[in-house]
């Protein structure tokens, strides 16, 4: 199981979605893009055209120093001047990009928090709007890729509220900040690479290649890396352009699924019931199986109803033993290469679940549990450690070595091992 816990600002949690590795190296002219985007179908943020704030100033000379190594590394690369002016000339040091990387906020929100908001009513009956608005190219896309329509639209939802809200941070601007302030300069350094290659490809020009401060971009937040690898020209007009064009949008989100591996024949999985007497420490995403084997040991979908067919299915309790379980399988587990945190990827699900008019969540939720600070998370990491359940290093966030040392703990006293960290288990731990 994933981090469940922990939910940083907005973008922040955008760096670990896919290897750089996996970014396909493209051959790019030095042509600009011959229009700015088309027009979305939800309203699109202004581009700047003047600094958003006056604390935006490059620090000289050692900012001018560290481009020019990025120039020459790029020299290198292919990247044409004409490019290498385009991107650089006008690039600015934003230190408020710097400011919110290194953000780690204290306080956590429990799961059920956060579907509350990412499924609300209101996002649920703005998605069913929007998909009938895009029907013909989520469609296309679905078609084309295997994944259905209404998951395409709820990640179109959950990543920029159906395109009202991606960013207006210039991308190039956010990269070079990253790769300076040089906590992750070989990381920044490789998406301002990445970048530079879809500016020199004339897929987008500068002034419209805009998104978060950690460089995610567009309607639906891809990393330069993750374009390049990913991004679809689906509207045949010879740009990938996923600012403005629903088509080359809701295509290149489903090519990203797809190639995570998304299964067109199964769905991403189903809310169950677990027997009595099952094992909670089985409900782990190391304990996979097909569906009709946990159908066999008593696993039953709500109300009784059968399980649909899932391969490599595993049983999730995103909050601990009291809280509702789910059966998810190959295709959940693609949309946790968008975005590595079980809420999100569980929001999705959900979102599309009701999208296409199918139910929430059926059992409840035990929001009677707090969630755990960051500094209580680390004094529970410390505590399991120094009683011997391995838990990693004390850093605050959720991990499997984290949740490991929770079962293990919970089994030598006796309680259903379902790595949840709670408020109450934090305390038996600081009790002699």
């Amino acid at each position: 199981m994933h981090d469940i816990i922990s939910f940083p600002a907005r973008r922040a949690w955008r760096f670990p979605l896919v290897p750089l590795a996996l970014a396909a190296a493209l051959a790019g002219c030095a042509s600009a893009p011959s229009k700015a985007p088309s027009p979305p179908v939800a309203s699109t943020p202004t581009v700047p055209t003047t600094p958003p704030g006056t604390d935006e100033v490059a620090p000289e000379p050692g900012f001018a120093r560290w481009l020019d190594g990025v120039r020459a590394s790029a020299r290198a690369a292919g990247i044409s001047e004409a490019t290498l002016h385009a991107a650089f000339d006008g690039v600015r040091f934003l230190p408020r990009v710097v400011e919110q990387d290194r953000a780690q906020p204290e306080f956590t929100r429990s799961v059920w928090d956060y579907l509350d908001s990412a499924v609300s009513p209101q996002r649920v009956m703005r998605g069913q709007d929007r998909l009938l608005q895009v029907r013909a190219d989520a469609d296309a896309a679905a078609t084309r890729y295997g994944v259905p329509a209404s998951i395409l639209v709820a990640i179109w939802g959950m990543e920029s509220n159906y395109g009202s809200n991606y960013g207006d941070i210039p991308t190039i601007d956010a990269l070079a900040t990253l790769g300076f302030e040089g906590r992750r300069e070989d990381w920044a350094r490789g998406q301002l690479l990445a970048a530079l290659k879809i500016l020199q490809n004339g897929d987008i020009d500068r002034a419209h290649m805009i998104g978060s401060w950690a460089g995610a971009m567009g309607q639906t937040q891809f990393l330069p890396s993750n374009f390049l690898a990913y991004a679809v020209d689906a509207d045949g007009d010879g740009r990938r352009d996923i600012w403005g064009s629903m088509a080359d949008v809701l295509a290149s989100t489903a090519n990203f699924l797809a190639r995570s591996g998304w299964q067109a024949d199964q769905p991403w999985g189903t809310e169950v019931q677990l027997p009595p007497g099952f094992d909670i420490g089985r409900a782990d995403a190391g304990v996979r199986q097909s569906a009709a084997q946990w159908a066999a040991e008593g696993v039953r979908g709500m109300d009784g109803a059968a399980l649909p067919v899932l391969t490599d299915a595993e049983v999730m309790l995103p909050a601990g033993a009291r809280g509702p379980a789910f059966l998810v399988g190959p295709s959940f587990r693609s949309i946790l290469r968008y975005n590595n945190s079980t809420s999100y990827a569980l929001g999705v699900s959900l979102l599309a679940q009701r999208l296409a008019n199918g139910p929430g969540v059926q059992a409840p939720w035990p929001r009677d549990l707090q969630a755990l600070t960051r500094s209580q998370l680390i004094t529970l990491q410390t505590a399991l450690n120094q009683r011997g359940f391995a838990s990693g290093t004390p850093d605050g966030m959720m991990g499997p070595a984290t949740r490991n040392g929770i079962r293990l703990y919970q089994r030598s006293i006796g309680l259903p091992a379902d790595g949840y960290p709670s408020v109450d288990l934090l305390q038996r731990l600081q009790t002699p």
